[in-house]
């Protein structure tokens, strides 16, 4: 559903991605880790065409994002880091009219779009609040919310848990997990046992390449018996 080969991105002299290569299959859950300014954030926004490659390419569902970025929006739910939303609106108002974005144009299928991602996100107690008015991680969810309305074939997730308080992040692993078997989902996460929770693929990257891609079981074979959070600072030779 993915397939990644050599995107490489710049800014001025730094390379914030340095030709990263990565393929992911319907059913996987691949989880996105590295330090903070490693190039995770911006490998997700060159797959999903919010910036340009300044070398490789980066296909979904077989469309190469830099020959038809509309298509490839079209295959993707995207769930970008903040999750940004216009604040004077409510939730319902803001799921209708991404739902429109969207290609809903008729009113019956468009609320039907909405109702099921208020549903599934847990959003009825909140629906008819303006988005301003809500916590952290009920923005959060209103950002999973959208990223959902289309039921694309492939999810590209920037901390979809962050902000969420215990319970909310079960409940958000588990339907990620529930969806994965008919998607393609790529996680991005700080949370290290997000990655024992649900991903079945973890690649590491730093410094703009990618040090490992391998299951979890395989990370954490690399030194028995030490914690995940271990294993990455001597990974990418850092704090985590």
């Amino acid at each position: 559903m993915i397939e990644v080969k050599g995107l490489v991105k710049t800014y001025g002299t730094k390379r914030a991605v340095n030709g990263v290569s990565f393929s992911v299959r319907r059913g996987d859950i691949l989880g996105f880790l590295g330090p903070n300014g490693a190039g995770k954030s911006t490998t997700m926004k060159l797959i999903t065409g919010f910036l340009r490659p300044n070398a490789g390419t980066a296909m979904v569902d077989g469309i190469d994002v830099t020959l038809d970025p509309v298509a490839v929006k079209s295959k993707l739910g995207y769930l970008p880091e903040s999750a940004p939303a216009y604040p004077e609106m409510t939730v319902e108002e803001f799921l209708g009219f991404i739902a429109e974005v969207r290609g809903f144009r008729a009113k019956d299928a468009r609320q039907a779009a909405v109702e099921r991602v208020i549903a599934l996100t847990h959003l009825v107690s909140v629906r008819k609040q303006t988005i301003e008015t809500l916590s952290k991680g009920y923005k959060q969810r209103v950002g999973f919310a959208q990223a959902l309305l289309h039921d694309p074939p492939v999810l590209v997730l920037d901390e979809p848990t962050d902000g969420l308080d215990p319970n909310q992040k079960n409940e958000v692993r588990a339907l990620i997990k529930k969806m994965a078997a008919e998607k393609a989902v790529i996680l991005s996460t700080h949370i290290l046992e997000e990655v024992d929770a649900i991903c079945n693929r973890v690649i590491i990257i730093s410094e703009g390449r990618i040090v490992v891609d391998e299951t979890p079981a395989q990370l954490r074979a690399r030194q028995p018996g030490a914690r995940l959070d271990e294993i990455f600072r001597t990974l990418t030779s850092v704090d985590a």
